[in-house]
C-alpha cells in the first residue's frame, strides 16, 4: 500500500480514537459510520455505529485502567480497517481527507497578547536586562518545539 494511504489511514484511527472521548463523539460516530457503510463491505450503518460504540467502551476502560496498550489496540483496529477501505477504494481517501478536516480541531494555539507593563528599582546598573514570556512552544504534532516570539 502506497505510504501516503498508509499515513492518512494512521492520521485517521489517530483522530477517530481522539474524539471518541470527546463531547463531539455522537457525531464524529455517525460520519466515520457513514464513511464506512459506503465502501463495499462496510455494511449497515446502524451495525457500524454499535462497534464504534463498543471501541469506545473499550478505550475508556483502557484509560481508566491505564492499560496503554488497551488504548493503542482499540487505535490500530481502526487504522487496520481503514487501510483496507482506502486500499478497496481510491475514492475513499479524499473522502477521509475531508472527513479529518471536519474532526480535527484546529493544530494552530490561541495566542493571546498582553499588555506587559515593568519597573525596575534599586537604581540605575548598566547592563542589559532580559525579560521573556513563552520562548518556545510544543508542538503538538510530534514535530518538537518551535521557536517564536515571546507571549505572555
Amino acid at each position: 500500500m502506497d505510504a501516503e494511504l498508509t499515513a492518512l489511514a494512521t492520521a485517521g484511527a489517530t483522530a477517530l480514537v481522539q474524539q471518541m472521548v470527546t463531547e463531539g463523539w455522537t457525531q464524529a460516530r455517525q460520519r466515520v459510520a457513514a464513511f464506512f457503510s459506503r465502501r463495499r463491505d462496510g455494511g449497515e450503518e446502524e451495525a457500524l455505529e454499535g462497534e464504534l460504540e463498543v471501541s469506545r467502551t473499550e478505550l475508556l476502560a483502557a484509560q481508566r485502567g491505564g492499560d496503554e496498550a488497551g488504548e493503542a489496540d482499540v487505535q490500530a483496529e481502526w487504522r487496520v480497517r481503514l487501510r483496507r477501505a482506502l486500499r478497496d477504494d481510491p475514492a475513499a481517501a479524499e473522502e477521509l481527507r475531508r472527513l479529518l478536516a471536519e474532526l480535527s480541531p484546529d493544530t494552530e494555539p490561541v495566542i493571546m497578547v498582553r499588555d506587559v507593563h515593568n519597573t525596575m528599582t534599586g537604581g540605575a546598573h548598566q547592563g542589559t536586562v532580559i525579560q521573556a514570556g513563552v520562548i518556545a512552544r510544543v508542538d503538538q504534532s510530534g514535530g518538537g518545539s518551535t521557536r517564536g516570539p515571546a507571549r505572555g
